[in-house]
């Protein structure tokens, strides 16, 4: 039976109503509102609402937000630099924090990514030369740091630097700077320019690659003195699931630093084929989501094998995040890789995360209080309300 000691707390707590009165021998309900621990998604639906003037294709997004809220407290939205910032100077500020807005009035965290990436790189940097461009990339971070702090205070600062300087697929502006000044030196450039920004941000390193090399990356990282809050590891596994020794493994290896870390980007799909194994950059495959659909058969193993990850992630007291990466299917790589399929109708992984969230992993119960007003509570970390037996507005709490 798993451990879940560390996923729960127990507080006395003295409860009052708002005009500070007590309420003393009373029976109070118990409910949990959300958890502690960031159970994540793909936000990219909330910024496409804000940016599409379809008012059907609205209406067909806004179903999409409405099964998405039901069941995470976490998103992750979109900062590529090539498409928040298409033309030097314009960058698409508002969508991002209308999402973002809409998101944390709903008591979702909210997390940008990325800051810095060689990938949807903007291609206007290129006209600059390489001192240019790094004060460029600096500038953007504290813009968008300062700019959306209180309402996303959690950034994926740099993006799969393991393999940034050897990235060869085509020329862009973040490889040459990080392969004249190297890997350590930009990642605490633009870790410190955030910092600076925001003191109080998470900043996460985040890497696809789970090899010795990114945890040697990590080492040199904090042995210059690299502010990393938390250790990002992606998991897409359209090659096929990694398995419960493989996510072992990788929780031993990358615990060992003793920061935090967050699943940041995982897929499992529900189609009957895979990535071929000779593929060695998913943007490889291309093909159409008619060419890749979801299977009954493939939908039951998808929720069978998240049930499974989860459940291990949960388990591991390092683990504070896991965010899947496509709310829908036909996203990236128009992979089945969802909790709804193309017509926003829902999976069973659907259906089993929100159980596995809201149910088994939730807190509902009933407390007396006594003369005093105190009452004993035990639970799963989290914000909580409680609701006065007879009449009295409820009060809420974290524990």
């Amino acid at each position: 039976m798993a451990n879940l000691d560390h996923r729960r707390n127990t507080k006395a707590i003295r409860f009052t109503t708002a005009d500070g009165s007590v309420l003393a021998n009373r029976r109070l309900r118990i409910e949990q509102q959300s958890h502690e621990f960031l159970f994540g998604c793909g936000g990219f639906d909330f910024v496409d609402y804000y940016l599409c003037g379809d008012e059907e294709q609205k209406a067909f997004r806004k179903d999409r937000m409405d099964k998405w809220l039901k069941v995470f407290n976490y998103a992750t939205l979109p900062f590529y630099l090539g498409t928040f910032e298409p033309v030097e100077g314009s960058p698409l500020t508002e969508s991002r924090m209308l999402a973002a807005e809409y998101l944390t009035d709903r008591g979702v965290t909210v997390k940008g990514h990325p800051l810095v990436w060689h990938t949807v790189c903007a291609d206007w940097l290129m006209d600059y030369d390489n001192d240019q461009i790094l004060s460029k990339l600096k500038g953007r971070i504290g813009r968008e740091v300062t700019g959306f702090k209180g309402v996303i205070d959690m950034w994926d600062v740099i993006n799969e630097v393991v393999i940034m300087p050897v990235f060869d697929k085509y020329d862009n502006a973040v490889t040459r700077v990080c392969k004249e000044c190297g890997q350590v030196p930009l990642v605490k450039a633009v870790f410190d320019e955030a910092k600076r920004a925001n003191p109080d941000a998470v900043l996460l390193l985040n890497d696809f690659n789970t090899s010795p090399a990114y945890e040697e990356l990590i080492e040199r990282c904090l042995d210059a003195g690299v502010s990393i809050t938390a250790i990002g590891i992606q998991s897409h596994q359209h090659q096929g699931y990694w398995g419960k020794e493989k996510l072992l493994d990788v929780l031993e290896r990358f615990g060992r630093f003793g920061l935090p870390i967050h699943f940041t980007e995982n897929t499992l799909t529900s189609g009957d084929y895979l990535v071929p194994p000779e593929i060695d950059d998913l943007n490889d495959f291309v093909v159409t989501a008619e060419e890749w659909p979801s299977t009954p058969a493939g939908e039951q193993r998808q929720a069978q094998q998240i049930k499974e990850m989860y459940e291990i992630l949960f388990e591991d007291p390092n683990v504070q995040a896991v965010t899947t990466w496509d709310f829908t299917d036909g996203a990236w790589l128009n992979a089945p890789s969802g909790f709804l399929r193309l017509d926003n109708s829902e999976k069973p992984s659907y259906h089993m995360l929100h159980d596995l969230i809201h149910n088994k992993w939730y807190t509902g119960t009933e407390v007396m209080t006594n003369e005093d007003g105190i009452a004993e509570v035990t639970g799963f970390k989290g914000s909580y309300k409680a609701v006065p037996e007879g009449g009295a507005a409820p009060v809420e709490f974290e524990l």
